[in-house]
């Protein structure tokens, strides 16, 4: 072989050694810059958090709250709910424990105990089955409130499934939720854990380029009702509540949201 052979060889194998390390650095960089897009996304959820009346936020994992320590139960809960979120794995339900991030402590799950009201999550668990984590967080005791079983179980169970079948529809969603807090309220326990006698769920498509949302104002009662006639405007939950609940959206996209209790831009057939 002659040198001007062994020269071409050698610069092809030199050329293929050079394409080869940038194709493996450049996949790592995009492994990398997918796995920041991800984290991101995740922890950016949290500047959609709306205003706490009681000025106690404590942030988790995978969601947030407002705790009313003279409810003993959180004035809102907020996540994100994407469509990967969406698993069926089963996890072995934990016990309710007090979530020690709430400072003024959150009500002991005994409360609930012969009281005739079922502990209902705010956050569902069935929400966060992506990681045994994320599911066991949402039995901490500051993301339930009591809830009589035909609700819970009925319709807003309804309302729960509906807000996934629009997660793996919509792809990405910002869900807000609670009970109407009020004065003078029925209470359990010895804590006095109050029962309320609404409950809501705001929920925002922010998937451009059509940004959305619907919200739901519910009796604490059982229905056979159609889920949109509890539909209601953001504005009018803000009024009863007091909380601003996009206070970070630009004030165009936010005042026609909230202003707006059109329900036909979200399909409600599965």
């Amino acid at each position: 072989m002659s040198v001007k052979q062994t020269k071409k060889i050698f610069s092809a194998l030199l050329l293929i050694t050079v394409l080869a390390v940038y194709y493996f650095q450049d996949a790592s960089t995009q492994e990398k810059t997918v796995q920041k897009e991800v984290v991101t996304t995740r922890n950016s959820s949290f500047n959609y958090l709306p205003s706490s009346t009681t000025n106690q936020v404590v942030k988790h994992q995978y969601y947030a709250l407002s705790y009313s320590e003279k409810h003993e139960q959180a004035e809102w809960v907020a996540y994100q709910l994407d469509k990967k979120d969406i698993v069926y794995t089963n996890i072995k339900r934990p016990y309710f424990i007090a979530d020690k991030k709430v400072s003024t402590k959150s009500a002991n799950y005994r409360n609930y105990k012969k009281s005739g009201y079922d502990k209902g999550h705010l956050c569902p668990a069935g929400d966060r089955r992506f990681s045994k984590q994320a599911f066991n967080e949402t039995f901490l005791t500051s993301n339930i409130t009591p809830q009589k079983h035909d609700f819970n179980a009925g319709i807003w169970n309804r309302l729960e499934q509906k807000t996934r079948y629009w997660a793996k529809k919509y792809q990405h969603l910002y869900v807000v939720t609670g009970g109407i807090l009020s004065e003078n309220l029925k209470t359990i326990g010895r804590e006095k854990v109050a029962v309320p006698n609404l409950f809501y769920k705001i929920i925002l498509d922010y998937t451009k380029p059509e940004i959305k949302a619907i919200a739901f104002l519910i009796p604490h009662k059982e229905s056979n009702k159609p889920l949109y006639t509890f539909v209601v405007s953001i504005d009018e939950i803000e009024k009863i509540t007091g909380i601003d609940f996009f206070p970070n959206l630009p004030d165009t996209i936010e005042n026609k949201l909230e202003s707006s209790s059109n329900y036909k831009n979200w399909s409600f057939r599965y």
